[in-house]
């Protein structure tokens, strides 16, 4: 049986399908790739199988020479990176269930970022731990779409 991967952008008008193992998974430390996820790190997962796009398409930007970056125009969630003419690599984060993927790899080690190094030792503080988040829990209404596909969905939320 084989295994399928759906995922999208945070509003919902960009949604794929990809039908196939995981061929490799990592994570990229390189500015770069930081840029482009606004975050200290970049996590993709890449396939042999080819990515089917359910709903719309993702926008490109072209990041090099050699690379082209996929977001959502709507919301800006970032979806793919691609390498030339190869399949584009997914971000784990836009996976309906990204627990599901776990990178092996980490490219750019030398760029890492120091907290990267002593994630174990930085406080926890759960969601909903203080009267205040409670309260804006309470009343706090998400748009981001659900987290698997819909027949029908309007960014900005809303079957």
């Amino acid at each position: 049986m084989t295994e399928v991967f759906t995922g999208g952008c945070q509003c919902g008008a960009v949604r794929y399908r990809v039908a196939g193992p995981v061929r490799h998974a990592s994570i990229c430390n390189c500015r770069m790739c930081q840029k482009a996820l606004g975050n200290i790190f970049a996590p993709f997962a890449e396939f042999d199988a080819r990515v089917e796009w359910t709903r719309g398409r993702p926008s490109v930007f072209r990041s090099s020479a050699k690379v082209r970056r996929g977001f959502c125009n709507q919301c800006g969630t970032p979806l793919t990176y691609q390498w030339g003419d190869h399949n584009p690599a997914l971000t784990v984060g836009s996976f309906d269930r990204p627990d599901a993927i776990v990178p092996t790899g980490e490219l750019a080690r030398d760029n890492r970022h120091p907290v990267l190094a002593h994630l174990d030792t930085l406080s926890e503080e759960p969601l909903g731990s203080t009267d205040e988040e409670r309260d804006i829990l309470a009343i706090l209404k998400s748009y981001q779409h659900p987290d698997q596909d819909t027949d029908h969905w309007t960014p900005g939320g809303g079957l």
